[in-house]
């Protein structure tokens, strides 16, 4: 038995990846637990879950396909640059004052993160405490 949940697991690491991928982690874990209970019953469903959730957090808030389309429409919007003089990283809080925060577009899918950009990089922002949750290439 234990040899087939090693087997299990193994075969699910491998094959849900691309499928995650472009979910972020709740999308992730769900499309993750749905595969892996199809293959292999309930035990499935809960490494197919958190094998999902890994890997569709790694992919971050927004999608891989939806990261470019986000970043140009920041660029049409023309929104002010705030220079940071910190390092710049997922997990930074920024500054209460001085920061203009925008609300993300429904079409993106982050429903209650605003963004703003900062040192000419979009970054998306948790509101309440406006800790960066990711950094937009």
């Amino acid at each position: 038995m234990r040899t087939k949940i090693l087997a299990l697991t193994a075969s699910l690491m491998l094959a849900l990846p691309s499928v995650a991928l472009a979910q972020g982690i709740v999308g992730g874990a769900a499309e993750g637990a749905a595969q892996g209970n199809d293959a292999a019953g309930p035990v499935g469903g809960v490494v197919g879950g958190a094998v999902g959730a890994v890997v569709g957090g790694v992919a971050g808030l927004l999608g891989v396909e939806q990261r470019p389309r986000f970043r140009e429409y920041v660029v049409r919007e023309h929104r002010t640059s705030y220079v940071y003089d910190q390092p710049m990283a997922v997990g930074v809080v920024l500054p209460e004052q001085g920061i203009t925060y925008y609300d993300v577009p429904s079409e993106y899918g982050v429903k209650g993160y605003r963004y703003t950009v900062i040192n000419d990089r979009p970054v998306l922002v948790e509101p309440q405490t406006r800790r960066i949750v990711e950094i937009i290439e």
